[in-house]
C-alpha cells in the first residue's frame, strides 16, 4: 500500500512544462531495481479455466500460492465461516472461564490498552462484548508523553484500590515482566491479550492467561493477527459461548468493521484469516451504525453511502484521524467516541480528531523540513547504512511518522530521536522502522543495556534512555549495521507481478481486480509492466513536482532477452470483451524530475511499471494508470 496520503495531495496545479520547472534540490536518490516475477503459464492457464477467471487474475492468484478453483473462490469471498475457532489459541480457555465468573459476579474487569489504532479498537471491541453480556468494563488507555507505552503499576495499584480484581491488556503486555509481578502481589487476574513477539529467550509475564499466537507452543493458524483482532477472538471466544448462532449471524459482524479498521491500520499481513477480517469488515463499514463511526466519516469527508469503502480509505483517512488522538492528546477520546450513543458528543469528539489531525501535520512537516535540510547538509549521517537521526523537542508523537518519511526517501532503515527534559535528567525518546530482510528489533536488541524500555517487532522499534547514552547507541548501531547490511545498496525495489500491455486494460479487468481487495502488506497491489508504451503529447507538470502523460500502447518491443514474459502479455481480448482502449491516461506522483531525466516529448518510447486506478473526479473520471516507475525503452 503506498504510504503518501491522498487527502494531503491538493489539487494540481496548472499544467506546465517540464523544462520550465527547475528540478528541486535532493539529498538522497535511491537506485530503482525492477524485479519481474516469474510467470506460472501452465498453472495460471489451468486456474483460469477451472475457475473461469481472466488469465491475468489467474496467474496473480497463482503467484499468492492458489492453484485450485476452491481455493480461489475462498480467496476472493471471504465469509464469516473463514474465521477459525477462537478457542484453538492457547490460554483462551482459561481467559473466557474467568472473565465469566467475573462477569456473572459483577466484579468490574480493566481493560489496558495503547494508544494507537490498534490498541483503542481493541478496548473498543472488549469492553462492548463484556457490557453486551452484563458485565463492567473499565478501562486506562496511557498518555502517550506523560506515561508512555506499555503497563504502569502505578495503574494497577490504583486500580486494585478501586476493587478491580481482574485487568485485561490489549495490544501490551508481552514484555510488562515488573507490572505482571506487581498484578501478582496484589492479587490481581491478569490476561495478557498482545501480538508483539515475546522477548529474545521467549520469557513471558506471569499471568493467569496469555493470548498471543506468537508465544511458544500456541497452535493457533494465524500467527500475524494485530492487536484488536486477538482482543476480537477473546470478544467472539464470549459472545459464542453465551449464544453461539446469534453471536456468529449477528454480533461478530458488527465487530468485524472495527477490527477491519485497526488490522488495515496496522499494516499486518492481509492474508489468511487477516484477509477475512479485512474483507468482511469493509463491507460492514458500508452501513455504519454507531454515533462514533458515522461522524468519524463525516470528519473524514466519506460518505459509505455513495463511496465504496476501501483499505485505502482506512489507512489514509480514518486512522490517521484515530492515531491523532494518541499522537497529540488524549487517546481515551477515541473510545468515548466509539461509545457513545449520543450523535452531538460524537461530532464533537470527531471534530476534535479532525483538529488533531491538521496539527500532527504541522507538526511533521515542519521536523522534515529540518530532517530533509540537515541530511542534505551532513555527508556522514546520510552515509550510515541505518540512519539515526536526533532532534531537540521534537514531538514524541510525530517520531514514528518521521522515521517512516525518511525509510521512503532513502531506502534505508530509520530511527528518528527526540531529546527532552525528565524528571531526572535528558531522556531521549526514540522510534524506528526499517526495510525488508533488516530485522530492527534485533539491532535494538544487540544495544539493550542502553536502554530504561525498547519494544517493536522486525519492522518497527520504540524505546528510551537517558540521553548521555545516544553516543554509544549510535558507535553500537553503526557497528551493527555495517555487519548486517554490508552487502546491500540502498534501492527501491519494484516487484512487478506481471507484464500487461496498456491495450488489455479495460473495466472489466479493472472490475476482477477489485475481487483481489483488500490490498496491503502480505496482499500487495499488483503491479504491471507495460514495454514499448508511447506518448501522444507533450509531459504536463502538476504542482512542480507531480507529472501527467497520455499514452498509447505500440506492439511490444522486444524484451530484453529474458523468458520471463507474462502470459497477460499475449493474451488476445476474450470473445464480448469491450475494445481495448486507444489511448490513457497516467500520472506519476513526484516524477517531474524524472520525465525531465528521460527528456520525454511526444512519440517518446517508455517501459513503464504502473498500477491500475478508477479516477471518479466528475470531469476526468474513468480508468488511469499510476505511474511507479518508468524508462525508455531499449534502456
Amino acid at each position: 500500500m503506498s504510504t503518501s496520503s491522498a487527502e494531503n495531495r491538493a489539487p494540481a496545479a496548472q499544467p506546465t512544462s517540464p523544462q520550465r520547472t527547475p528540478p528541486r534540490q535532493r539529498w538522497v536518490i535511491p537506485r530503482q531495481r525492477w524485479i519481474i516475477s516469474d510467470p506460472h503459464p501452465e498453472e495460471s492457464a489451468a486456474l483460469a479455466r477451472e475457475a473461469r477467471l481472466p488469465l491475468i487474475l489467474a496467474e496473480l492468484l497463482v503467484a499468492r500460492g492458489i492453484t485450485g478453483a476452491a481455493e480461489a473462490f475462498t480467496f476472493l469471498n471471504p465469509e464469516p465461516a473463514h474465521l477459525h475457532d477462537p478457542f484453538l489459541m492457547l490460554g483462551m480457555a482459561a481467559a473466557v472461564d474467568r472473565l465469566e465468573r467475573a462477569i456473572a459476579a459483577r466484579e468490574p474487569i480493566l481493560l489496558y490498552g495503547d494508544y494507537d489504532v490498534d490498541g483503542t479498537v481493541a478496548v473498543v471491541l472488549l469492553k462492548t462484548a463484556i457490557e453486551m453480556l452484563g458485565g463492567e468494563a473499565r478501562f486506562h488507555v496511557p498518555h502517550r508523553l506523560r506515561e508512555g507505552y506499555g503497563m504502569q503499576s502505578s495503574v494497577l495499584e490504583a486500580a486494585h484500590a478501586e476493587g478491580v480484581r481482574v485487568v485485561v491488556t490489549v495490544d501490551t503486555g508481552m514484555r510488562a515482566f515488573a507490572e505482571a509481578e506487581t498484578a501478582r502481589r496484589l492479587g490481581l487476574d491478569l490476561i495478557i491479550t498482545d501480538h508483539h513477539l515475546p522477548d529474545a529467550h521467549d520469557a513471558l509475564p506471569a499471568a493467569l492467561a496469555i493470548l498471543n499466537p506468537n508465544q511458544p507452543g500456541c497452535q493457533y493458524p494465524e500467527k500475524s493477527l494485530c492487536g484488536a483482532a486477538i482482543a476480537l477472538k477473546l470478544a467472539q471466544a464470549l459472545l459464542e459461548r453465551r449464544e453461539p448462532t446469534r453471536a456468529r449471524e449477528k454480533t461478530l459482524p458488527s465487530f468485524l468493521k472495527m477490527a477491519a479498521i485497526a488490522t488495515i491500520a496496522d499494516a499486518v499481513p492481509l492474508c489468511g484469516e487477516n484477509r477475512t477480517i479485512a474483507a468482511i469488515g469493509l463491507k460492514e463499514l458500508r452501513r455504519p451504525v454507531g454515533a462514533g463511526l458515522r461522524a468519524l466519516f463525516a470528519a473524514a469527508a466519506l460518505d459509505p453511502a455513495a463511496k465504496q469503502i476501501t483499505g485505502f480509505d482506512v489507512a489514509f483517512r480514518l486512522a490517521p484521524r484515530i492515531n491523532a488522538a494518541g499522537r497529540m492528546d488524549v487517546a481515551s477520546d477515541v473510545v468515548e467516541l466509539f461509545s457513545t450513543r449520543d450523535a452531538h458528543r460524537a461530532t464533537e469528539l470527531a471534530n476534535k480528531l479532525e483538529r488533531l489531525n491538521r496539527e500532527r501535520r504541522d507538526v511533521e512537516a515542519a521536523a522534515l523540513t529540518t530532517i530533509e535540510a540537515r541530511l542534505a547538509a551532513d555527508s556522514e549521517i546520510i552515509a550510515d547504512r541505518l540512519l539515526v537521526i536526533v532532534g531537540d523537542g521534537w514531538h514524541r508523537g510525530v517520531i514514528g511518522i518521521l522515521a517512516s518519511r525518511v525509510v521512503e526517501r532513502t531506502a534505508k532503515p530509520a530511527i528518528v530521536i527526540s531529546i527532552e527534559d525528565g524528571p531526572n535528567g535528558r531522556i531521549a525518546h526514540g522510534s524506528g522502522r526499517s526495510v525488508d530482510g533488516f530485522v530492527l528489533l534485533a539491532a535494538i536488541e544487540s544495544c539493550a543495556d542502553l536502554f530504561t524500555r525498547f519494544g517493536g517487532h522486525a519492522f518497527a522499534v520504540g524505546f528510551a534512555l537517558p540521553a548521555e547514552n545516544l553516543p554509544d547507541l549510535k558507535r553500537r548501531l553503526r557497528i551493527y549495521a555495517e555487519q548486517h547490511l554490508a552487502a546491500r545498496e540502498p534501492e527501491r525495489v519494484l516487484r512487478i507481478h506481471a507484464e500487461l500491455p496498456l491495450d488489455r486494460i479495460t473495466p472489466v479487468l479493472a472490475g476482477w481486480l477489485k475481487k483481489l481487495e483488500p490490498l496491503g502488506h502480505g496482499n500487495p497491489e499488483p503491479l504491471f509492466l507495460a514495454r514499448n508504451a508511447r506518448l501522444l503529447k507533450a509531459p504536463r507538470i502538476m504542482k512542480a513536482r507531480h507529472l501527467a502523460l497520455e499514452l498509447t500502447q505500440d506492439s511490444p518491443a522486444p524484451s530484453d532477452g529474458s523468458s520471463n514474459s507474462s502470459p497477460a502479455a499475449a493474451a488476445a481480448p476474450s470473445p464480448g470483451s469491450p475494445a481495448p482502449i486507444s489511448s490513457i491516461r497516467a500520472v506519476g506522483w513526484n516524477l517531474a524530475e524524472r520525465a525531465m531525466e528521460l527528456r520525454l516529448e511526444p512519440g517518446s518510447h517508455i517501459d513503464v511499471v504502473y498500477r491500475i486506478r478508477e479516477n471518479d473526479h466528475p470531469d476526468f473520471g474513468g480508468l488511469e494508470i499510476e505511474i511507479m516507475g518508468m524508462k525508455l525503452t531499449g534502456a
